[in-house]
């Protein structure tokens, strides 16, 4: 079993490296997209609550809830993925990552460990429990969960949910997934950790009352900025900052920048200037006071502005997830449709010159594209 994982492992790396090259080639217009999973199909009635990883060896997972019957938050619901070994080009038939009969197993979020070259998922079930599954082959088999509510969810925590949209990985190490639960019906954002590459979890710090959804990203300056969905009927998003690796974070503050309906969304890396490019964070959502106008920004100063704005898709639209691929190329896993937005759920892949109309753009010179 090593050595299949091993040579799959060598053939994504140069399947993705050989994509990095044709760049230019396969995305003319720089931006193209296709429906990953459409409801009705291959089994299920809808897919709903996307997540997108690039895995250490180069292979783009495409993660989601697939809903046996119907739209519902509540009832049989499995986790499963398609992988794709080209950036988004084509994808593989779906995986079942986890199938527990009536259940709902949802919220996924996916990290990567960088170290080991492993993934991670943490999702939960019936939105009580939290557990965590591992994959050593790039998503083509997953282990056994295991339950960690015990050391995640404090005694009076109701409602609990993952994510959901990718983890991320420190430079220090840690593996950081955020998460949200209510207490005493009052919804907080918070955080979970693992030093020890997944294999014990701890409970971070929380931001203030009403925060929901989070999603997270390291700053250069290596604190960790937590952007999270807003139940303060302001019509914008919430964030705080954590100087400690996600243990205690500060008070919230909004993000005029940022219009939501009330949903979640998605911040991820795009470059750091330490790395030899540029500091440059992405972000996504429904830019609306209802869901439609799936839009991308880009920051070039840590979160702090949010100068270039850019509309996927005009109609409904959703959840998303955000990852930047080898070839410095966007990838965007997000829902949309044509009478509810949960209709489908669609990859998007796009240049830097594409996202800011020309004024800026990113190449990977031959040989560096690992």
């Amino acid at each position: 079993m090593k050595a299949k994982s091993a040579m799959i492992a060598i053939i994504a790396v140069a399947l993705a490296v050989t994509a990095a090259f044709a760049a230019e080639d396969d995305l003319p217009d720089g931006f193209h997209q296709t429906d990953i999973f459409v409801g009705g199909e291959e089994g299920y009635a809808i897919y709903r609550i996307p997540a997108l990883l690039l895995t250490p060896n180069g292979v783009l997972l495409a993660i989601c809830e697939a809903r046996k019957n119907g739209p519902s938050d509540a009832g049989d619901i499995d986790l499963i993925l398609k992988r794709s070994l080209d950036n988004g080009k084509t994808w593989s038939a779906p995986i079942i990552i986890r199938d527990d009969g009536v259940n709902t197993i949802g919220n996924p979020v996916p990290v990567a460990d960088s170290a080991t070259g492993a993934v991670i998922l943490v999702f939960t079930k019936n939105n009580d429990t939290v557990h965590a599954a591992r994959s050593e082959d790039d998503g083509l088999t997953w282990s056994a969960p295991e339950d960690i509510t015990a050391d995640v969810k404090l005694p009076g925590w109701e409602w609990y949910a993952a994510g959901p949209g990718h983890g991320i990985q420190l430079r220090s190490g840690r593996l950081l997934i955020p998460c949200d639960h209510t207490e005493k019906n009052v919804i907080f954002s918070h955080v979970i950790y693992s030093d020890d590459h997944g294999k014990t979890w701890n409970l971070g710090g929380s931001s203030g009352k009403y925060t929901d959804e989070a999603t997270a990203v390291e700053l250069a300056d290596g604190s960790v900025y937590l952007n999270s969905r807003s139940n303060h009927m302001k019509g914008m998003r919430a964030f705080a900052v954590s100087k400690d690796g996600g243990e205690t974070f500060s008070d919230i503050r909004f993000e005029k920048a940022h219009i939501e309906p009330v949903c979640q969304a998605s911040v991820a890396r795009f470059s750091l200037a330490s790395d030899g490019g540029r500091d440059m964070l992405l972000f996504s959502n429904p830019a609306d006071r209802t869901r439609v106008k799936m839009t991308v920004k880009l920051s070039y100063d840590e979160a702090r502005t949010w100068p270039v704005a850019k509309l996927v898709n005009p109609g409904k639209s959703g959840y998303s997830d955000l990852a930047t691929l080898p070839d410095k190329t966007i990838g965007l896993l997000y829902e949309r449709g044509e009478v509810q937005y949960w209709e489908k759920i669609t990859f998007a892949r796009f240049t830097l010159e594409w996202l800011t109309d020309g004024k800026d753009a990113t190449s990977v010179p031959r040989g560096e594209e690992n």
